[in-house]
């Protein structure tokens, strides 16, 4: 695999409208050896992800203008080549029903604010060991013991 090729398929996706929480979601995917993308709304995800699904990750928020979090992820599970992008869904919404909708629509992590640095590393941490193991680093490969612990996070 080429030097280009494994740093693209470092990047994580992050669609947020505040550029507060847009920064803290970037900083937390570079402090985890990761390439943030990001942008302010739905439409803008998407349609990156029409032109390039080379993304380890995807973490998008729930009230996104445009298209929303939940809808750029039902769209995404509808194309096979965008399926195998693991999702989490950030929102300010405490209901359960939320966090419901977003496991049925195929997110794999869910994450409610307010985040602080702790919460976020933790469901990052998740999310991306749901990546398919040929997109991370060989340093990132579970070995046998990992594989048989039921410890997420080191």
């Amino acid at each position: 695999m080429s030097r280009e090729r494994t740093q693209i398929s470092r990047r994580v996706l992050i669609a947020d409208d505040d550029p507060v929480i847009r920064c803290l979601l970037s900083s937390a995917v570079t402090s985890e050896g990761y390439m943030p993308v990001a942008v302010n709304d739905g439409r803008a995800a998407y349609k990156i992800l029409q032109s390039d699904a080379d993304f380890i990750a995807a973490l998008f928020d729930m009230s996104l203008p445009g298209l929303n979090g939940i809808d750029v992820l039902r769209h995404m599970r509808t194309e096979k080549r965008l399926q195998r992008i693991p999702v989490m869904l950030i929102t300010a919404e405490q209901d359960l029903r939320v966090m419901s909708e977003s496991f049925a629509a195929g997110a794999v992590a869910f994450l409610t604010k307010p985040l602080t640095a702790d919460k976020l590393q933790i469901a990052l941490r998740v999310l991306l060991r749901s990546a398919p193991i040929h997109m991370l680093p060989e340093t990132s490969w579970p070995g046998k013991a990992d594989l048989t612990s039921t410890n997420l996070i080191n």
